[in-house]
């Protein structure tokens, strides 16, 4: 997850929002081997997006080309960018991930988040060690993908904290690394 992650950072404009990121992870994931996808809208719906929206920024970012416009009966899309051919695992395995990025990124304590805040901790989760969910980046390797501003980054990172997604987060004076811990599950 952490490397479709880093993908999307680099492939995508920097102003794509944390929405249309959010959309591209699962298209990327849920993509065949003609690079084609349907979403459903139930699947869409528990995304929690602007769809209309993030579909318009990633045609205009030449990422994707949807089929018709975006509908009550979900999207279909043709991706653009050859190179998700050879960032992907099996098809089984994009879809497990698939699965697991709509849960992570839409836990119950955020739901109503604003998507900026589920993709933050989508990727912190991705990127912490499972049995213990501890994690390091760097400050401005997150910043980078999550599609954040400098300014904005604490405010982020305390919110997943207050919202009890984090346990708790510090950043590394000398490196400037960022440590955190998820929170557990309640």
């Amino acid at each position: 997850m952490g490397e479709i992650l880093g993908y999307l950072a680099v492939a995508l404009p920097q102003d794509i929002s944390a929405g249309a990121r959010l959309l591209a992870l699962q298209c990327a994931l849920r993509m065949n081997a003609s690079m084609q996808v349907e979403l459903p809208a139930g699947l869409l719906r528990g995304l929690r997006i602007e769809t209309i929206e993030a579909c318009r920024e990633l045609e205009q970012a030449r990422w994707l080309t949807t089929a018709d416009s975006p509908q009550r009966a979900g999207v279909t899309a043709q991706l653009r960018d050859a190179t998700l051919l050879a960032q992907s695992p099996a098809r089984p395995d994009r879809r497990r991930a698939a699965d697991w990025a709509v849960r992570t990124g839409c836990p119950a304590r955020i739901r109503t988040a604003e998507p900026r805040l589920r993709l933050s901790g989508l990727y912190l989760a991705a990127h912490s060690d499972p049995s213990s969910g501890e994690g390091r980046s760097e400050c401005d390797r997150i910043i980078r993908d999550c599609s954040m501003h400098h300014q904005g980054f604490h405010g982020v990172l305390s919110h997943l904290t207050t919202t009890g997604i984090l346990e708790g987060w510090r950043i590394c004076p000398g490196s400037g690394d960022v440590y955190w811990t998820l929170a557990p599950e309640r």
